[in-house]
This record gives structure tokens, sequence and C-alpha cells, in this order.
């Protein structure tokens, strides 16, 4: 059964998109714990992070240095924060964070977002892509 990412990537769940290539897809993160808050993909469903053939995991890096550059065009931050947890959902995925003074990234506090907030940011972030 395809992951929830997989779904997102197909179009088949809609999410407030940033980027995408041939292989890989970036959208916001619903449950944002930092405003500009994204998830980076590669499309293939891949559980485990480190069982992404190498080229993948090359690729997602480069594609995610795009991303999160675009992200500090749009969002206040110091820089932008990379974790990559990987338990809860089967696909692997980066979380890029924007970072306060703190440099904290706590995935147990969430950001009151509305839907709506969240579209116009990711739309903001899109424009900012180079």
């Amino acid at each position: 059964m395809a992951s929830i990412f997989t779904k997102i990537a197909n179009r088949e769940i809609p999410c407030h998109f940033i980027a995408e290539t041939d292989e890989y897809f970036a959208f916001l993160d619903i449950n944002p714990v930092a405003l500009g808050h994204t998830l980076v993909i590669p499309k293939r469903e891949v559980d485990y992070y480190f069982d992404l053939e190498n080229n993948m995991y090359g690729g997602i890096w480069v594609f995610a240095k795009k991303i999160a550059k675009a992200i500090e065009r749009t969002v206040p931050c110091v820089r932008i924060g990379v974790t990559i947890l990987g338990l809860e959902v089967p696909h692997a995925h980066i979380h890029l964070v924007p970072l306060d003074d703190k440099g904290i990234i706590n995935f147990k506090n969430k950001v009151d977002i509305t839907d709506e907030a969240l579209a116009q940011l990711a739309a903001e972030i899109r424009k900012k892509l180079a």
C-alpha cells in the first residue's frame, strides 16, 4: 500500500506544494514546528533513508538545498535546520525547518496556522525558487 507521501506526490491527496522534479517532491508540513517547515521526499517510495540508492541520496540533497534557499528568502530565520526522523511515515523524507536565534527544532511544539495561510506561504516560497 502506498504511503501518504506517495499519495501526496501522485496528487491523490492535496498538499501545499513547493516544487518537484521527476525524482523529488517538496511540500509544506501541515503540522509545522516553525513557519515554513517543509518536507522533501523522493517520489520513489523507500522506507529507510539510508536505503536510498547513492544517486538518489545525493540528488535529494541537491534538491533540498534549492528548497532551503527559497525558504530562507521567504521566512525570516537565522538558517534552515535539517532533520531526518524516519519513523512517523514509512517513506524517506527530510524536514527543512527555519530556525530562530535559539537554533532548536522542537517537534513537540506545533505552529497554529490556517490552511489558507499555508497555501499563501507555499506560493511565496515557490516565487523565491531560483
